[in-house]
């Protein structure tokens, strides 16, 4: 009678088979359908249609669902009007339902609808579709979309004494408002600037050596420790996963820099991203010390795999591998997956056999994947070494996630790599439309009305940003040095002070480049 949702899955009718009491069973993942928000002509309201739609019959639409076939309802309406009126006060839900139906009520609306799309013209990094089920927030103008070059564009003049002589005392006049500097963490100048010092630190020592992709990995001891005792999955405690993540992040990094896996590790830094995937990833470059250079095929070798292991002499590292390196099951065999894209795999699995490892064209690297005849069964379907994620052995041994390892020492892809691992936030594009029932053929077939760009905040985002983790880190730190033209150095200050204030508190204070 108040639920908001109903329950959906795939119902197992087997047991009842007449020799015991009736069971309800769900096979599988259960879910809650919240399906349209207005009923369709000649339905009555149901769910969460009853917070919103005739709601001057509300009492008699609840109860209209318990009658007998009469039409008689046993219940005493009191009750349901004081179960109401608590569920409107006291339940967040009911009151953004509320909120929908007040939409309706003054603007006569017929139909209501959100949707998400998907196969934008944007970057399909930012704007995908999420790929697990998860509570986000959408956020409308949560970003700025001016030059995310410039921190200050300021209108030309010849300094802020002019704006004196022209008779403005009002400081909202000059120059421009700045809505997210580069001091938010996450933004878009924030990410502007990280990269050009991650360029800086590729002018000194060079091009980047190695791009590795961590992600969490919610079967690690410590998560199922804490979650499976109350019954619950990893993804309903994204604050035990951010927790954990970071954890073993922090000890990778450790390990990296004391040159555990990849000999001396002169400079890296890293990017912490969530993309609707449900859990924390994180992407990492490293540049390697003179000595340690992977300059050869056979060094690459060394320290990047793209074959299955012999399950025989390596009985756990082919688990590991069969468990979190393996891509797919897609192509024919599994056309739904997330992957396909107009017919074919959008990774582009599975990759070709490869005796040897060498470079393509582009300067992408190709790695040694042998015909060895090794396979490893997933979802009933037995993928060989052509689904292979490339990986590295120790790696993969000491913290048993999926850690995408590639070569990356090639000029034209360092554009694309640093462009990459500084996307900034994720977003998803969602419009509200509002129009005429479509059932009804006379009725003027309304286009969508507006577009909202919205940034998509996860669970896990939310709870990394809640307890103040770094989405950003580099090694050694680099110091960006501002410098201005003559009369031209930048000045902060709020709109409401008078240009004589701003003077006066500027007029004396150095700038970087000067002091």
């Amino acid at each position: 009678m108040f639920a908001f949702t109903s329950i959906g899955g795939k119902v197992d009718c087997g047991l009842n088979d007449g020799r015991g009491p009736p069971q309800f069973v769900i096979s599988g993942q259960n879910y809650h359908r919240i399906g349209s928000l207005l009923p369709s002509e000649g339905d009555n309201p149901k769910f969460a249609q009853l917070y919103i739609y005739d709601t001057r019959n509300e009492i008699h639409n609840r109860m209209k669902h318990f009658s007998d076939y009469d039409g008689k309802c046993n219940l005493e309406p009191g009750l349901v009007v004081d179960l109401l009126k608590m569920v409107d006060e006291h339940n967040v839900l009911a009151k953004s339902f509320r909120s929908v139906r007040d939409h309706v009520e003054e603007f006569d609306s017929n139909e209501v609808a959100l949707r998400l799309f998907r196969n934008r013209v944007n970057d399909s990094n930012t704007y995908n579709l999420p790929s697990v089920d998860e509570v986000a927030a959408l956020i409308v103008g949560d970003f700025d979309s001016s030059d995310c070059g410039r921190d200050v564009i300021l209108r030309s003049t010849s300094g802020i004494e002019d704006a004196i002589t022209r008779g403005d005392t009002d400081a909202s006049t000059v120059g421009s408002r700045i809505f997210l500097p580069s001091s938010f963490t996450g933004g878009r100048r924030y990410m502007f600037d990280n990269c050009q010092d991650a360029m800086v630190i590729c002018g000194t020592y060079g091009y980047p050596d190695l791009f590795l992709t961590m992600t969490c990995n919610p079967k690690w001891p410590e998560i199922d420790r804490h979650v499976s005792r109350y019954f619950l999955s990893a993804y309903d405690r994204p604050d035990i996963s951010c927790r954990v993540f970071r954890m073993k992040l922090a000890q990778l990094m450790t390990d990296l820099k004391k040159g555990e896996f990849f000999g001396k590790v002169i400079a890296g830094m890293y990017s912490i991203e969530f993309q609707k995937r449900g859990l924390p990833h994180a992407h990492i470059l490293l540049w390697l010390g003179p000595g340690d250079k992977l300059k050869t095929t056979e060094m690459i070798d060394s320290v990047i795999c793209a074959e299955l292991p012999d399950p025989d002499l390596y009985p756990e590292l082919f688990d590991c591998v069969s468990n979190y390196m393996v891509h797919g099951p897609c192509g024919l065999s599994r056309k739904e997956s997330p992957c396909m894209k107009n017919d074919r795999c959008s990774k582009f699995f599975p990759k070709k056999y490869a005796d040897t490892t060498s470079f393509d064209n582009d300067g992408y690297p190709i790695y040694r994947r042998r015909n060895t005849g090794i396979s490893t069964n997933r979802r009933g379907v037995d993928l060989d070494n052509g689904f292979v994620v490339p990986y590295n052995p120790k790696l993969l041994m000491k913290y048993q996630a999926h850690i995408n390892i590639e070569y990356c020492n090639k000029s034209n892809s360092i554009k694309y790599l640093f462009k990459y691992v500084h996307k900034g936030v994720d977003r998803v594009t969602m419009s509200m439309s509002a129009g005429k029932n479509n059932h009804d053929q006379k009725a003027e077939v309304d286009e969508i009305k507006q577009y909202f760009d919205c940034r998509y905040l996860s669970p896990c985002e939310a709870a990394w940003r809640i307890f103040k983790f770094e989405i950003h880190h580099k090694w050694p730190h680099v110091q960006k040095l501002t410098y201005h033209l003559p009369r031209k150095q930048v000045v902060l200050f709020k709109e409401n002070q008078s240009i004589e204030e701003v003077l006066k508190k500027n007029e004396v204070k150095n700038s970087m480049f000067l002091a």
